[in-house]
């Protein structure tokens, strides 16, 4: 039993601002302690639920936010990390997995207040939609998980990331770390029981795998992206396949997913240069 787990930072308990998810702010390494904690506790989860393998895919920032030398089983988990992954929040994820678990994600930059919502870049994105509806990181990584056949078995994170997230993930067992307020504040469970959680909802989910839908995105797709300026849309039509069909709103579409999902990707390089950055 395989599973692949993609981790953001925002969706944690306890985490409600900017400086606790930046590499060289004073508030960083608290951040990165709450995030490993959600970390191990869904890998124990996990493996008390039957996992013999667990590949870890950290997906926030840089992309190298935990010490490798806590994360907890070493006989049983790899992780891939860094930047600049083809991929991106989803390398790693194949055929070969059986349930995928999206750990401290968040909601998008489009819906109601989540707290530090945003999509991808929030320099360049201000929304996005999969065949029409409104989507954050987990809907369009969902194009990818859709494309392999794998169920997304557990979702932890705030109630609207799992509001955007259930239409993909219907059978998805899930944690509410926390409710938020605004976008800057949230009512959160305390840590310890954040971790309680998730990893029982990490071993219910193992043991469940087998029998959750493993694929609700089928036929055609269409990723539609807004931009903040009609120059982030021009640049973004320099990858093959993007149509732009508003003055600040791109389309990607297609039968293949992986193609859909990988000339985001790319979108979201390019785009950053538009960006300033």
């Amino acid at each position: 039993m395989k599973i692949w787990i993609s981790y953001d930072m925002e969706g944690v308990a306890g985490i409600v601002d900017w400086d606790q998810c930046r590499p060289g702010n004073p508030e960083y390494p608290l951040g990165c302690a709450l995030l490993l904690d959600e970390v191990n506790a869904a890998i124990e989860g996990a493996v008390a639920g039957g996992a013999t393998e667990v590949l870890l895919n950290d997906s926030h920032s840089k992309m190298s936010n935990l010490d490798p030398r806590l994360v907890v089983h070493p006989d049983k988990v790899r992780m891939v990390t860094g930047r600049h992954k083809p991929m991106y929040m989803m390398q790693g994820l194949d055929e070969s997995v059986d349930g995928a678990f999206l750990v401290g994600y968040h909601g998008s930059i489009s819906g109601k207040p989540s707290t530090m919502s945003h999509t991808y870049n929030p320099e360049v994105f201000s929304g996005a939609r999969v065949n029409g509806t409104w989507v954050g990181e987990s809907g369009i990584n969902a194009l990818v998980t859709s494309h392999f056949g794998v169920p997304i078995a557990l979702v932890t994170g705030d109630e609207v990331t799992w509001d955007e997230t259930e239409p993909f993930a219907p059978d998805a067992e899930h944690v509410l770390t926390k409710t938020s307020i605004t976008r800057a504040s949230a009512d959160s469970l305390h840590p310890t029981e954040s971790c309680r959680r998730i990893r029982a909802a990490a071993q219910s989910a193992v043991e469940r795998v087998a029998s959750m839908e493993p694929r609700p995105l089928t036929g055609t797709a269409t990723l539609e992206l807004d931009v903040q300026t009609a120059d982030m849309a021009d640049v973004a039509t320099w990858v093959g396949g993007v149509e732009r069909i508003a003055d600040r709103t791109v389309s990607i579409s297609g039968e293949d997913l992986l193609s859909v999902f990988t000339r985001f990707v790319a979108v979201n390089y390019i785009t950053r240069q538009a960006g300033g950055r």
